[in-house]
């Protein structure tokens, strides 16, 4: 039976069976809680235009895996929602657009 993700806890998945994944995530715990809150508030500033994680690799200067295990953490903690819209990545890519809760409640909007 899979773990029942725990809403409070920092997401940093590794792979399933695999020694080096688990360490290296671990590893990242300290720094993951850091990585979120600053992933937040990036996505948090862009108001109800949101960030795709595209754009939050860029402006935090992250690497792919880290940004976006960060906002996925937000989404479990339902703090980051699914805006329904999209945007292209610097590849052309469509990419979702998230926004945060707090936006949505400042706006009085829904996505």
């Amino acid at each position: 039976m899979p773990k029942k993700l725990d809403p409070d806890e920092i997401y940093t998945p590794s792979a399933p069976g695999s020694r080096t994944s688990a360490a290296a995530a671990a590893g990242k715990a300290s720094s993951a809680a850091t990585d979120e809150a600053l992933v937040f508030e990036y996505i948090d500033q862009q108001g109800m235009r949101g960030a795709t994680d595209d754009e939050v690799e860029q402006a935090l200067g992250m690497l792919h895996q880290g940004a976006s295990a960060r906002r996925r953490g937000l989404v479990l903690k339902h703090k980051v929602i699914d805006s329904q819209k999209s945007r292209r990545t610097r590849t052309g890519c469509g990419a979702t657009v998230w926004v945060t809760v707090a936006s949505l409640a400042r706006t009085g909007d829904t996505a």
